[in-house]
C-alpha cells in the first residue's frame, strides 16, 4: 500500500513555507525509513518577486532526494479591494479552496492530513468534506497561538479598542500583557485584518490538531493554557504538537554565498564581542532612524555588524541593497573603522548567529530569527516592526527572559532614540554591570541547551513528534471523491 501523504498548503512567504516544509520533513523521516510522503500544494504568489522565491525553494527541495512532490494549483485572481496585508493573504488563500479540494480528492493514496497555514485555517472545511484530518501549522509562537485561540473570547469581553483598556490584558498562559504589545493585525478592531484574525482563531478550534514550531521547555505557560482549556472556556482545543525548534540550519547559506566578507570580518573579532543588527527580509529604516542608529553605535563603543537595507523599489515589498554613501552620516564609517562593519545587502544570518564572535542580536523579533538566536545561545534586544513582533518582544523579555527591553515608540512607526539603543546595546553586551543584560545572557545560554535537548532523542519535542506521527498514521484515509 502506498505511503500516506501529508498534503501541505503553506502561505508563499519563506518564513511560512519553509518552516512548514522543514517541520513536515521531520515527520516524514520520523519512522524507520520514510514514513510518509509529502505533496506541497503551490499557490501562485501574487507578485513576480514572490513567485521567483517560491520556485527557487521548489527547485532546491525537488533535488533533495526526499519523497516530496509539488502540485501547482490553478491561478486565482487576487482580491483587489483588500485593505490590509493579513486580510489580503487570508482572502487570497480562501479563493483556492475549490482547487485544494480537487487536488486532494484526486490523490490515489491515503492522506494522513491536510496541513494548513495559519492563514488557511478556514479550509478545515475542505478536509472535513473529504473525510481527511486537518492540521493547522503555527509558524509563530505558542504565545501567539494562545492569543489567536483566545481572541474570539477577548473580542466579547473587551468592547473598546485594546489601547483604551485601563491596565494590562489577560491572555491565558502569558504574563499580564500591555495593550501596546498586541500584534499589529489586531490593534484596530474596525479593520478587516482584525475581523479576519478573530475568524482564523475560531477556525483553529475545528482542526484535528495543531503543529507548532516551539517547545514545551521554551513556552510552558501558553502551551499549558491551551492544553488545559483555559484559552477557550467550554470548548476543547485540538491537541497541540510542539515539535520545535525547527530550523533549516545545515550549510545552505554558505552554499549560496561561500565567501561573504561579513563572515570573514567576524573571524578576526574576539569571542562574544560583536553586536549583530539585522531586521529580517522586510526590515528597513528611514534616514532619520538610520542617523539615530549610527549615533548609538558610535557612542556605545562595542564592535558591531549591522545589516542595513535600502527602501523597497516601486515594484517590490522587499528592501533593496543600501547606498551607504547616501544613508550614512559623513565620516561614520571612518570613525568606526576596525570595530564595525555595515553590510548593505542580504546577509547569511544563520552563519552569523552561529559565529563565536557574536555576543548579542538586535532583531525585529521574527520567530524564525528568534529560534536561530536561541539555538546558538545569543541574547537579544528585540525591535519589533510589524506582524506579531511586538508580542514576541514582550514574551522574550517578560516570560522567557532571554532579551533586554528596547523602548520602541509604536506611534512613531516604531522609532527608537539613539540614547535608548545605546543603553540596550551596552546592557546586552555587558561590561557595565547591567543586571538585566547579565540575566539575559545567562538565560540565552540556558535556552541554547534547552532547545537542543528538546529535539534530541528523549526530548519533549522529539516525544511530541512521535505522538504526531502516530496520530497521522492512525488517521490516514482515502479522500472521498
Amino acid at each position: 500500500m502506498a505511503k500516506p501523504a501529508l498534503v501541505l498548503l503553506p502561505e508563499w512567504g519563506s518564513g511560512h513555507l519553509m518552516s512548514m516544509l522543514e517541520s513536515c520533513k521531520r515527520v516524514l523521516l520520523s519512522g524507520d525509513g520514510e514514513a510518509f510522503s509529502i505533496t506541497l500544494l503551490v499557490m501562485r504568489p501574487p507578485t513576480a518577486e514572490a513567485t521567483s522565491e517560491v520556485e527557487s525553494h521548489v527547485r532546491r527541495e525537488a533535488a533533495s532526494g526526499l519523497d516530496i512532490r509539488f502540485h501547482r494549483l490553478p491561478a486565482a485572481d487576487p482580491p483587489s479591494d483588500a485593505v490590509g496585508v493579513e486580510e489580503f493573504i487570508a482572502r487570497y488563500i480562501a479563493l483556492h479552496a475549490p482547487h485544494v479540494r480537487d487536488a486532494v480528492a484526486a490523490m490515489d493514496c491515503p492522506v494522513a492530513a491536510l496541513v494548513l497555514d495559519m492563514f488557511a485555517s478556514p479550509l478545515v472545511d475542505v478536509a472535513r468534506d473529504l473525510g481527511v484530518p486537518s492540521y493547522v501549522f503555527m509558524s509563530s509562537t505558542g504565545a501567539m497561538l494562545a492569543l489567536m485561540l483566545h481572541l474570539p473570547v477577548l473580542h466579547e469581553k473587551v468592547a473598546v479598542e485594546f489601547e483604551e483598556v485601563d491596565g494590562d490584558l489577560e491572555i491565558p498562559g502569558l504574563a499580564p500583557l500591555p495593550p501596546a504589545s498586541m500584534p499589529c493585525p489586531v490593534v484596530d478592531k474596525k479593520s478587516p485584518n482584525y475581523t479576519w484574525f478573530v475568524r482564523l482563531g475560531d477556525r483553529f478550534m475545528d482542526a484535528t490538531g495543531i503543529i507548532a514550531n516551539t517547545t514545551d521547555s521554551l513556552e510552558p505557560g501558553p502551551l499549558a493554557a491551551i492544553a488545559e482549556g483555559r484559552c477557550v472556556p467550554g470548548r476543547t482545543a485540538p491537541p497541540v504538537y510542539p515539535i520545535g525548534p525547527v530550523l533549516s540550519l545545515g550549510d545552505r547559506d554558505r552554499s549560496l554565498a561561500p565567501s561573504h566578507e561579513c563572515v570573514a570580518w567576524l573571524d578576526a573579532q574576539p569571542p562574544a564581542s560583536v553586536v549583530f543588527l539585522c531586521f529580517g527580509s522586510m526590515g528597513w529604516f528611514e534616514p532619520t532612524q538610520v542617523v539615530e542608529i549610527t549615533a548609538a553605535l558610535e557612542r556605545c563603543g562595542h564592535r558591531f555588524l549591522w545589516v542595513l537595507r535600502g527602501p523597497p523599489s516601486p515594484v517590490s515589498r522587499h528592501p533593496t541593497d543600501a547606498d551607504l554613501d547616501e544613508l550614512l552620516p559623513e565620516g561614520f564609517l571612518e570613525r568606526t573603522k576596525g570595530r564595525g562593519m555595515v553590510w548593505p545587502r542580504w546577509a547569511p544570518q544563520k552563519d552569523i548567529l552561529a559565529h563565536p564572535a557574536v555576543g548579542g542580536f538586535v532583531t525585529h523579533g521574527g520567530w524564525n530569527s528568534v529560534l536561530e538566536s536561541l539555538w546558538h545561545g545569543v541574547p537579544m534586544a528585540p525591535w519589533p516592526l510589524y506582524a506579531e513582533q511586538h508580542l514576541n518582544a514582550f514574551e522574550l523579555v517578560a516570560d522567557v527572559g532571554v532579551a533586554v527591553p528596547l523602548r520602541v515608540d509604536r506611534k512613531r512607526d516604531n522609532f527608537v532614540e539613539a540614547a535608548e539603543l545605546e543603553r540596550a546595546v551596552r546592557s546586552l553586551m555587558g561590561g557595565g554591570g547591567e543586571e538585566e543584560g547579565r540575566r539575559a545572557r545567562e538565560k540565552a545560554a540556558e535556552m541554547k541547551a534547552v532547545c537542543r535537548e528538546a529535539v534530541a532523542e528523549g526530548g519533549t519535542s522529539h516525544a511530541a513528534l512521535k505522538r504526531l506521527a502516530e496520530a497521522l498514521h492512525s488517521g490516514a484515509s482515502i479522500p472521498k471523491k
